[in-house]
């Protein structure tokens, strides 16, 4: 079953999108994210694809974990 593409908070999706875009400046990874790269990948296999994107969103989750421990 897969993920729905809306956040839980569609107001916040802007928001979103610049901390993926400052999450893949951070590792070097910002011609990898959809807003700067609209081409087809659909000839890119899904190993291609993850390996490409996958560290964007470690990135993001890593850093998502150090905000909440902040406030903790």
């Amino acid at each position: 079953m897969s993920r729905p593409k809306t956040p839980l908070v569609p107001s916040k999706r802007e928001q979103l999108t610049k901390f993926k875009i400052e999450c893949a400046k951070e590792i070097g990874a910002l011609q990898y994210i959809k807003e700067n790269n609209d081409h087809y990948k659909g000839d890119l296999t899904s190993y291609e694809n993850g390996k490409q994107g996958g560290p964007i969103g470690g990135q993001m989750v890593k850093r998502m974990i150090e905000m909440a421990e902040k406030q903790l």
